[in-house]
């Protein structure tokens, strides 16, 4: 094949290509996770988020509380071994955990607040109404903004390592 017709072979491919490529609308707007801006939070609001969770625990209801989470969103529970994906799995682990009837209580917080996320983790301890149990733990809880409400994106829960 002629030099040529190579290079004009190769032109046309190159042009047709970035055609097919770039579209009538630029990229970004076509793309479902780009969103137009940041949903603000503060801190006290990132702290009611723990308190709307605290709140469904206190309902008794495992459905009340999986309301918390998003669709997509885990969770690593303190007393299971299983990692929670599905909301079916976390209403399971919260059957059995509202048995006690807990209730939680912050004692140190870290937050961080990013573009629609918001990290809020620290200790925090347990109460147990049934058996008078109390059981202290460190926990990290991620937000996201869904484009209507905050949902826990991950939660992980661990008891404290060592014993006072």
């Amino acid at each position: 094949m002629p030099k040529i017709a190579l290079t004009t072979l190769a032109l046309a491919c190159a042009v047709l290509t970035g055609c097919a490529s770039t579209g009538s609308q630029p990229l970004a707007s076509s793309s479902p996770q780009v969103q137009a801006a940041c949903k603000a939070i503060t801190e006290p609001e990132v702290a009611a988020l723990f308190e709307r969770w605290n709140q469904s625990l206190k309902s008794l209801s495992a459905t009340e509380v999986v309301k918390n989470y998003a669709a997509r969103s885990i969770l690593l529970p303190t007393v299971s071994n299983k990692a929670r994906l599905s909301a079916a799995e976390k209403q399971d682990y919260f059957v059995h955990f509202l048995e006690n009837q807990p209730e939680g209580s912050i004692d140190m917080r870290f937050v961080d607040i990013g573009c629609n996320t918001a990290l809020d983790a620290g200790l925090y301890t347990f109460s147990f109404a049934k058996t008078g149990a109390k059981v202290s733990g460190r926990y990290s809880f991620t937000y996201g903004w869904d484009g209507q409400q905050w949902l826990i994106t991950s939660h992980h829960s661990s008891a404290m390592p060592e014993k006072d």
